[in-house]
């Protein structure tokens, strides 16, 4: 994984993740499937020019959904990272 904007796909706005950024200093990305946490800490240090302290990386798996007939689909997995920022780093958003 080269190019950083590979490994970090968007950032989560979610009421979970604005109280994590509020209370603790953590930002919630959609990453890459195939990204681990180095490859999170060296993408979010470059692309917005901070101090990583922590990495956290979970699969989320996609949900079943009803399609229009009575059939089952399912939405697609996806992989969740959560950065912590050093103390006195500013913000990102």
């Amino acid at each position: 994984m080269k190019n950083p904007y590979d490994v970090v796909r968007t950032i989560l706005v979610t009421e979970k993740a604005t109280e994590l950024v509020d209370d603790f200093n953590k930002y919630t990305f959609k990453v890459s499937p195939k990204a681990n946490k180095r490859d999170v800490r060296r993408a979010v240090e470059d692309i917005f020019d901070v101090t990583v302290a922590d990495v956290n990386v979970m699969n989320v798996r996609g949900k079943r959904k009803r399609l229009r007939s009575a059939k089952y689909g399912k939405r697609p997995d996806w992989k969740k990272a959560v950065v912590t920022l050093s103390e006195g780093e500013i913000d990102i958003l």
